[in-house]
Order: C-alpha cells, then structure tokens, then sequence
C-alpha cells in the first residue's frame, strides 16, 4: 500500500472527476515516474509517494508534465538558492521575513470547499528585497504539497492587498522577478493557479502591474484581476466571510496565523535540512543543458522608469 494521505471524500472525487485520478493506478503511475527519476543523471530528486503524487496531480495524470515540472522545480532550487533553496530553518534571514507575515494562508477555503486562499500583504520595509521576502516565503507553498489537500486539489487563489505598497516596492517587481516567481508557482509548484487578486490598487499600481502581465502565460493572465479601492468590487469575487479580518472579513488574523504556522514549520526542520541533498547538475544533463538565465532574461530593472 502507497504512503498516500487519503483525502476527503468531496476532494477525492474531485481528483477523480477534474484531476484524471484512478486510484487503483496510483502505484503503477508512481512506480512510472519514480523510474524515470532515476534514469536521470542530472537530477537528484525526493521520491517519497506524497511528494510525487502531486507532481500527478497537479498535471492532471500527465506523466510528461509531471516530469517537466519536477525537473524544473529541482533546477529553480539549484539555480536560484537565495530564492527557492532554503535548507536552514535557523537562517536569521527567514525568521526575520517570514514572521513579517507578508504571505498567509487562510484557514478557510473559498465557499469551504474550494481553493486554498492566500492573503498577501506588502509588510516589508523596501530596504529589504522582495526576493528576500520570496525566500522566506517558499516553505509554505512547498509543505502545503503533503498537508494541504484543499490546494493541493483545488489550487490556490492569491489575494493582494496593496494599501501598504508604494512605488519603491513596484520598482522591485522587475520583468525578471516576476518571471521567475510566476515560473516557480505556476511551471513548478504543483498548485494550481486559479486566481490572482489585486485589491486596493491605486491608479500608478494599475497601470504597473498591467504592464507586467506579459511575464504570465496567457493561461494565467486571463485569470488575474485588478481592483481599485471599490470594497464591493472585492467581495464580488472573495466574500467576506474568506477575507482575512484585516481586510474586513473572517478569515482569520493574519498576525496570529503567521506565528503558528512559523511554530509548525520548526517540526520540519530535517525536511528542509534534506532538502540540500536535492537539486540539478547541468554538467550531467543529458543533451543540452537548461538555460534559465536565458527563458527569464537577467538583468531587468525598473531603476530608470520615469513615472508621470
């Protein structure tokens, strides 16, 4: 019998109807592409069951794409560590960023039983970096892989409130960052995206962020929205009974819920410790070797932008 947590009835049909899941496949699919792990040189991988059943899942069963997002998610790991390669749950670093609480998740999910949602806040001093922020902020998504079957099934909606950002922290959303998060959560994460919310959005902030819709797929852009300071505009797509109580709903105060899960990851410390046996090695890679400094372009900055 597979390591597998069972799910929830609701969500379990959900995997089966939505996600092409047959569960008396499961061993056979994950055998398949535990295999092909193996045979790849270049790739040092987790290959617990947990972990690769969602890699299936989150590609709806197609064993190619599993396969192209692990690959892609070990090399982000490998190529960008000050991002996506925490292993020392000591660093002073993500203590600092993460308790800041500048990403949450909600504890309800959307009408109960839908996706998980994300409260994000810009709670960062702009001295401070937002790849520092993305660094601290990475171990959530990826210990929501085995424990959080709402997004694991149901994916993911990111809910931004921007009444604390300004045009410093704008400057630091480069075409670069952006590429390289959105290819993180959507090209490697195993979440499906099913929403990206911007709320509160003044005027420069709406032109700013349409100007970086390009960096998403097309798949991705449909599904992004960006809301002025209309509170009703909100709740249209989140009610308020989702929101988190700083933005006038329910949901939870994102202080609290920050410094418990900060307490629960702490149990994970040898997970990320194990993590810095993971990664890429493109000498080994067979045929030519991923250029991710190319697909994102490096470099990109905003520095010199003149704003009217």
């Amino acid at each position: 019998m597979t390591a597998i947590k069972a799910l929830p009835e609701d969500l379990q049909k959900i995997a089966i109807l939505e996600l092409n899941e047959i569960p008396s496949r499961i061993p056979e699919d994950l055998a398949a592409l535990r295999t092909w792990i193996d045979q790849q040189p270049h790739l040092r991988a987790r290959k617990d069951d947990q972990f690769l059943i969602q890699f299936l899942r989150g590609c709806k069963y197609s064993l190619e794409r599993a396969k192209e997002k692990i690959d892609l998610y070990f090399s982000l790991k490998t190529k960008y560590p000050k991002m996506f390669g925490l292993t020392d749950l000591d660093d002073p670093k993500f203590k600092h960023f993460f308790n800041l609480g500048c990403f949450t998740f909600l504890p309800r999910p959307l009408h109960d039983t839908g996706p998980r949602i994300v409260a994000v806040q810009f709670n960062f001093n702009t001295e401070n970096t937002v790849e520092e922020v993305f660094y601290a902020t990475c171990p959530m998504f990826e210990l929501a892989l085995p424990n959080d079957p709402h997004a694991s099934i149901q994916g993911v909606i990111y809910v931004f409130d921007l009444r604390k950002s300004n045009l410093a922290h704008y400057l630091q959303l480069t075409p670069t960052f952006c590429k390289q998060s959105a290819s993180y959560l959507e090209k490697s994460m195993p979440l499906r995206i099913r929403g990206i919310i911007f709320a509160y959005a003044p005027i420069i902030a709406q032109q700013f962020f349409k100007f970086l819709l390009p960096c998403l797929s097309e798949k991705l852009r449909k599904r992004v929205y960006i809301l002025g300071n209309n509170s009703e505009e909100l709740t249209q797509h989140i009610p308020l009974a989702y929101l988190p109580k700083h933005m006038g709903g329910e949901n939870g105060d994102c202080s609290e819920l920050t410094r418990e899960v900060y307490q629960h990851i702490q149990s994970y410390r040898e997970h990320f410790k194990e993590n810095a046996q993971y990664g890429t090695d493109e000498n080994l890679r067979p045929g030519k070797p991923l250029d991710l400094d190319g697909l994102f372009g490096v470099g990109g900055s905003f520095r010199k932008l003149v704003v009217d």
